[in-house]
Formats: C-alpha cells, structure tokens, sequence
C-alpha cells in the first residue's frame, strides 16, 4: 500500500514536471535559443540541456532546503525570480542582435556549422531552477514523508520537464528549421522570438517589482 501511495506521488510529480515546463517564462527564454539553430535535433537537444541544469540546481537546492529544514524568504524568492526577467531580456536582445548582420553566410552561421552551443539553454536551466527552487521545495515537503521520497520526488519531477522540454523544442524548431535556407522569412522570426523574449522579459520584472511588491521590499 505504501509502494501505491509513493508511486502515485512520483507519478503526480512527473506530470506536475511537464506542466510547470510549460509556464510562459520557460517556453518563451528556451524559443529565443532554439531559433538560431538550423537543425531539428540540434533544437530538440535544446529543452533536455535545459531540463538538466533546471533539475540540477532544483536537486542541490532542495536538498539543501529539506535536510536544513530551512526556506528561502518571500524577498530572496522574488529576488531570484527577478534574474529571469533579466535572462529574458538578455538573451531576448542577443537573438536580435545575431541577425543584424546581412549576407547568405550569416543566415548559416548559427548552428550549421557544428558551433551551436548548449551552454545557454544550461545556463537558463540554472537560472530558471534557482528561482523556481522555493515554491518546488514547498511542494515537495507538503508531498512526502521523508529525504529520500524527497530526493525521488524532485529527480522524477526534472524529469517530467525534460521530456516536455524535448517535445515542445523539436515543435517550436521546425518552423526555424523549415526557413533556415529563407533569409525573408527565418530572420523575421528569430527577431520575433527575441523580441517576445525581451517585452516578457521586461514585463516579468516590472510585474515582480510593482504589482508584487520586490521593490518595497528591497527598499
């Protein structure tokens, strides 16, 4: 019976994995990356990469949060949500910035000739972790008995993200892969990407700072 109970909560937790790899903020900072890659697979790779530094800063933290029996403050929370506003933003202006440039060579540069890196999607996945960690731990705590249901929680949560992760980036690359040889076409759509990427970015901070009260805390 308890073997049930314990698999029914890892299976709740790895649905709850795919879902919270579809918030707005994940979808939108991966998209901006996954543009500038000029092969499906190479896309796809984006989201696991992301998946895996998103998972490995939420297991560290975790742990670390459960064993001490400690929690992050509301302030710290927000503080820590607030570096995705600007990770959007960043990365939302360097996918414009990469296509400034015109010519055919350009429209190649990213990706096609095997320099596309998965340092990015890993540092967003750090990132995106680290800010996530206090409302995953609260989760978790009110979910399982003990450290090690803890720990099994967290990893099969992760992995729900990745497989969503990988699902959702091979579906966002086909459009940047289809247009890779299009200049016309690819290029008004990386801008897009990262144009969302930058305004979500700015309205993530603003809403965070204003409306949820960062500011008056930091102050």
């Amino acid at each position: 019976m308890e073997q049930l109970s314990l698999l029914s909560i890892l299976t709740i937790g790895f649905l709850l994995g795919i879902k919270h790899a579809l918030e707005p903020d994940h979808i939108i900072g991966v998209s901006t990356i996954a543009s500038q890659s000029k092969k499906l697979w190479k896309s796809s790779l984006v989201g696991v990469f992301w998946g895996i530094g998103h998972t490995s800063t939420l297991f560290v933290v975790g742990m670390l949060l459960i064993v001490l029996k400690i929690s992050i403050s509301d302030k710290w929370a927000m503080s820590l949500e607030f570096l995705v506003g600007i990770m959007l933003v960043y990365f939302g202006v360097t996918a414009m910035a990469s296509h400034r440039k015109n010519g055919h060579h350009d429209t190649q540069a990213a990706g096609a000739d095997g320099k596309f890196s998965y340092r990015k999607p890993l540092i967003m996945g750090f990132i995106h972790g680290l800010a996530g960690s206090a409302a995953i731990i609260l989760l978790t705590l009110g979910t399982v008995d003990s450290v090690w249901q803890g720990a099994a929680y967290i990893l099969v949560f992760g992995l729900g993200t990745i497989v969503s992760m990988l699902f959702f980036n091979t579906v966002i690359g086909i459009p940047f892969v289809l247009s890779k040889n299009k200049r016309s076409i690819n290029k008004p759509l990386i801008q897009f990407a990262g144009l969302l990427s930058a305004a979500f970015g700015l309205y993530y901070m603003y809403n965070l700072g204003v409306n949820e009260g960062l500011f008056r805390l930091w102050i």
